[in-house]
């Protein structure tokens, strides 16, 4: 990780840190995924946010990323479907996940949180910014069938594609799409003067539609796409890495439809501290109003 990353995380984290101790927050826990498994300076960096902020992060494993990304998707399984993949895009890795989404709801939420009921599951070595990094020395246009062959070939290169498509074609599967890339793909698709959540989360899109929107961004360009309400600037110079791992996605499940979840890793955890196995707390120290001070809070 640069410098400059570095220093930008620790400013956020700063700015996390201030609201934690202005809302008197008790339990906190802070996860980090695949840029601090990847990155060599990533121990260092844990190490550094620590002594800086006081905030202990544990990096966690792309299966366990996977785990808490289907707890966050839990009510979008919806009969007759049987099976469904989870798509998980993210800025260092993608996590497909194909879950038992019969099992899953006659079990509920404590039972998805106990066991998750993954059939099979992958962490593809690529997310929305590793993708744009690897072909920033070429234009847009030069850039995209070079960005979706790399996706097609991470995506078919694994080991467990030909079961899954064969599942997912005989249980009526879909596919669950749960990061900024499909977000902002519905909200473009679904014509929206500004995000609203209550609209995205849990909308459907067909793979044509997808492809529509899509080939949309491609043609308005990174100063077209930041002008679009719910994109910006920020997420504008990325959404075309994000969509090839979307469209290879897509392409290998055969056009399913695709269910938007505006929730996902972030859900998953506060679900698992709100209902999954409570911990033992008795020695924690109280703070004011007979809660624990921000700064003995565990970061669990």
């Amino acid at each position: 990780m640069s410098e400059a990353a570095i220093e930008r995380a620790l400013d956020a984290l700063h700015t996390i840190r201030r609201k934690l101790r202005h809302h008197g927050v008790g339990r906190v826990r802070c996860i980090a995924t695949e840029a601090c498994r990847k990155a060599e300076n990533g121990p260092e960096f844990i190490q550094r946010v620590h002594s800086e902020t006081g905030l202990t992060f544990k990096v966690i494993g792309a299966k366990e990323e996977a785990r808490l990304a289907t707890i966050g998707c839990h009510d979008l399984l919806v009969a007759p479907a049987k099976s469904v993949l989870v798509v998980d895009i993210g800025g260092g890795s993608t996590e497909l996940s194909l879950l038992d989404a019969e099992a899953t709801r006659g079990q509920g939420l404590k039972g998805m949180l106990n066991r998750a009921q993954i059939i099979d599951w992958t962490s593809l070595k690529t997310g929305v910014v590793t993708m744009s990094d690897a072909f920033q020395g070429y234009d847009e246009v030069a850039a995209w069938p070079l960005m979706l062959n790399r996706a097609r070939e991470i995506v078919a290169a694994w080991p467990g594609l030909a079961n899954v498509q064969q599942r997912l074609a005989d249980d009526e599967g879909y596919l669950i799409g749960t990061s900024g890339t499909v977000t902002c793909l519905a909200g473009v698709h679904l014509k929206l003067d500004r995000y609203r959540r209550d609209k995205v989360d849990g909308a459907w899109m067909s793979r044509d539609e997808g492809a529509a929107t899509i080939d949309l961004l491609r043609e308005l360009g990174v100063s077209g796409r930041a002008k679009l309400p719910t994109i910006g600037e920020e997420r504008a110079p990325l959404m075309l890495a994000g969509c090839s791992i979307m469209q290879a996605v897509w392409e290998a499940f055969e056009g399913k439809r695709l269910r938007v979840a505006d929730r996902g890793l972030r859900e998953g955890l506060l679900l698992s501290m709100m209902y999954g196995q409570p911990k033992n707390r008795s020695r924690r120290r109280k703070g004011r109003g007979g809660r624990p001070s921000p700064q003995e809070a565990p970061n669990e």
